[in-house]
Parts: C-alpha cells; structure tokens; sequence
C-alpha cells in the first residue's frame, strides 16, 4: 500500500471521532418519558326508592351487597351480564356510611363506559345471575327476620370512567303487606287494644328466582304461612309477588278466636298493599279494605268468617 494512502486510512477515524464529540464534551440523549396512566377506583353510592326496609329510608350499618359491572363493546354497545367473566364478578361491599369492597376494583381504562348491577342482601357463589335463588322467612315476626327477608335490586347504564361514586338506585322488588286491625261492632278501641292479637299470612309462595339483569321475580315452590312482624299494632310481611287463588289469606286470631278472611290476590313488585282487617263480633267476622299502593279507586274489600 503506498504509505499516503495509508496514513490517510489512519487519519481520517480519528478526525471522524473529534468532530462528533464536540471536543471533550460528551453529548447526552434524554431519556424517553411516557405520560403516567393512574386507574380510577370504582366507587359506588346507593338511593333506595320506597320504603319497605325497616329503616324505610336507607340500608343499615354493616348491609352488604353484591355488584357487577360489566364493559361495554368498543361501539360502546352493551354487553350481556353473565355469572362470570365480566369486568367484576359479584363483589361484595359493606355499607358504614358508604359502601367499601372487600378488594378496591378500577375501571378497565379511562374511556371504556359500563353498566352496573346491584343486588342486596349479598350472596356468595351465584352461578345463575337470571335465576339467582331467594326466599323470605316464614317467620318474620321480629324486625331482624323481616330486613332478612328484604330484596333490592339496582342498575345504572352506560356510566364512563369517574372519580365519582356511581350512583345506583336500588329498588323494593318484593311486594309488602300492611295489616292493621280495628274495632268493629262489640269492640272498642280500648278492648280491642287489651286483646290478646295474632296475625297470619296464608297460601303464599316464599322462594322465588331472581333476574339481577332485569329485577324479574318469579315465585317457585309450595305455598307456606308468614308470621309478620308486629311493629306498635301494624303488622308487616314482606311477600314474593305472585297471583294467590282464593284462600284464607289472612287469618286474625283475637282471644283464641280465628277470622279468616277469604281471598283472592296478586301481589305486585315493588308495591306496598295495605290490609285493614275490622273485627266485629255481632258479625262473627270482620270486614277487610284493601288499598293498593298505587290508589286504584276500587274497594277490594271482603268479609270473612
């Protein structure tokens, strides 16, 4: 090799070098930064509408319900609920003010919008959300059985990604019975008061299957007898809505003495059906109105005897 061209080959890498260092500096790359994403805690608040819970305003300290929320499609189309496989499978809050989850849950992003579903009392292991099984107790007659016997159901649509609570409105899907007895013929209010009162409920169904997605209740099983609670002389039951056949529905004992009341009824979701049972004793019965909770203007009532 002629030596110029050598010297040359030798030369030129380290004037290569000198001229991209700038000298003795050292240029440096900033590192590459990406926007921090933080996901949002889902958080949910509730209304109760009606009031048939023994608070008749709202749930109790140490309440628990079950949620699930299930995403909606990239279309924002909605998705069907199911046991499992949605974005939160039944997850069980504890109410102390507000409602807290056993483990917090986020939001899958911050764009992808839900739907919300609320079912109380809480229920582990339901592997059927349209046919989820429940039953009221035959005995109702302290104010622990009754509450025990509540059933509320709740849904909010299309919510997007919030820091806020969601809130849901949970509503009475069971019917409610209020019987009151009054003094007919023979009785005054003051005898009638020192009377030794009982109350049955008859011929209804107390289990039912249950549609969290749609609130849907159908009634199943044999039809059994229900102790309501008596609350300063007005009884309460809570009742799977169904249509009862003509029976002795309710049965008021005074003094070791029965009144039976014939009659046919269908007990709605979500209404409150008031029963005022009149006792006489000239008529060996008593005389019975019954109001729905949504005034109908029709006198529903009967005799029994």
């Amino acid at each position: 090799m002629n030596i110029k061209y050598l010297m040359a080959y030798l030369i030129l890498p380290i004037a290569i070098t000198s001229c991209s260092s700038g000298g003795n500096e050292t240029e440096e790359i900033p590192p590459v930064t990406h926007p921090e994403v933080t996901k949002k805690e889902i958080k949910i608040s509730t209304n109760v509408s009606g009031i048939t819970k023994a608070t008749d305003t709202g749930f109790d300290t140490n309440d628990k319900c079950g949620l699930y929320v299930v995403n909606r499609g990239s279309d924002n189309a909605s998705n069907t609920l199911k046991a499992t496989g949605n974005h939160v499978d039944n997850m069980r809050f504890t109410y102390s003010g507000t409602w807290t989850p056993d483990t917090p849950i986020y939001w899958m992003d911050n764009t992808t919008h839900a739907d919300f579903y609320l079912y109380f009392p809480y229920q582990s292991g339901i592997s059927d959300v349209n046919a989820m099984s429940f039953s009221v107790k035959t005995d109702q007659s302290s104010e622990s059985a009754y509450k025990a016997s509540e059933l509320l159901i709740g849904s909010t649509k299309d919510v997007a990604p919030t820091e806020s609570a969601v809130v849901i409105n949970a509503k009475h899907v069971l019917s409610q019975m209020i019987v009151n007895v009054a003094a007919g013929n023979g009785f005054t209010t003051e005898s009638l008061a020192a009377a030794n009162i009982g109350v049955t409920i008859n011929g209804t169904k107390v289990s039912a299957t249950v549609d969290i997605a749609s609130s849907a209740v159908s009634a199943t099983g044999d039809a059994q007898s229900i102790k309501p609670w008596n609350t300063n002389g007005t009884w309460k039951a809570l009742v799977i809505p169904q249509s009862v056949e003509e029976t002795n529905l309710i049965t008021v004992n005074v003094d070791g003495k029965d009144y039976n009341l014939k009659k046919a009824f269908t007990f709605v979701s979500g209404k409150s059906h008031k029963f005022t049972v009149t006792v006489s004793k000239t008529s060996n019965g008593i005389n019975v109105n019954i109001d729905g909770w949504e005034t109908d203007d029709t006198d529903n009532g009967g005799v029994a005897e």
